[in-house]
């Protein structure tokens, strides 16, 4: 499944964003701007990025000019969407509909609000600060991410969805890590009737085989980045890290 668009996290301190509007929409992005740390420039002024309210020969002059722009309420016209944010610094989670629906966005922030702990942050920064043992208990790339996964798994000792406390121990601990080939034999097509574990595989795989029959919603399950090979016959072999071979029964 092609992406309708790829999220980018964009650093905007004492950086020139246009913002052409007024009104309360126009105050709003505003806000978001300077809490973000752009420094808001009227039209004249050269910057890479504008939100425009309200004014569709604004969006063509400055599209003219290679700005690129979000024009309020208007997803035919925007380069870039703005997405409703959960903020636990420096844990950001952004959710996009494309322009589709705000409201579903808005209503998904609500609920991501209620689960995330209020101190999840903690958790990334003590992450952040144990980087250097990981890499020492873990040497090998895929080996450590994979550990690391499991440690963040439901219910394991780094489980995101707990509160840690302000000072959280994010240090190595010790972690079954899948490698090799993983066979999937699934019995639905629908990937919400994915088990836990079949889940976590693929979130995990460095690469997965499939059978010509495995539908692409299963398989977008697994990382962005991690290789999607079809092959008539499970692998005989495979390199370093996690394969996971999926077929429908």
């Amino acid at each position: 499944m092609t992406l309708a668009s790829l999220p980018l996290f964009v650093s905007l301190t004492g950086r020139p964003v246009i913002l052409i509007g007024e009104g309360e929409t126009a105050d709003a992005k505003r806000r978001l701007l300077e809490r973000a740390g752009a420094r808001v420039v009227a039209e004249a002024e050269a910057a890479a990025l504008a939100i425009v309210v309200d004014d569709d020969g604004a969006v063509a002059r400055l599209r003219a000019r290679g700005v690129l722009v979000n024009a309020v309420d208007r997803p035919d016209l925007c380069d870039f969407t703005l997405p409703a944010i959960v903020d636990r610094a420096p844990v950001i989670v952004a959710i996009g509909t494309g322009g589709a629906s705000a409201g579903l966005a808005a209503a998904l922030r609500q609920r991501l609000e209620a689960v995330l702990p209020a101190r999840l942050g903690r958790l990334a920064e003590a992450l952040h600060a144990a980087r250097g043992a990981w890499r020492a208990r873990y040497p090998e790339a895929g080996e450590r991410r994979r550990a690391i996964g499991a440690a963040l798994g439901s219910g394991a000792a780094l489980d995101p969805l707990r509160d840690h406390g302000d000072a959280p121990d994010a240090g190595p601990v010790d972690a079954r890590v899948a490698a090799g080939i993983v066979a999937l034999r699934l019995r639905s097509v629908d990937p919400d009737d994915l088990t836990l574990r079949e889940a976590r595989l693929l979130a995990h795989a460095d690469r997965v085989t499939h059978r010509p029959g495995v539908p692409r919603a299963i398989l977008d399950r697994a990382r962005a980045d991690a290789a999607r090979i079809e092959c008539a016959a499970p692998p005989l072999d495979a390199d370093s890290g996690l394969t996971v071979d999926v077929e429908m029964l």
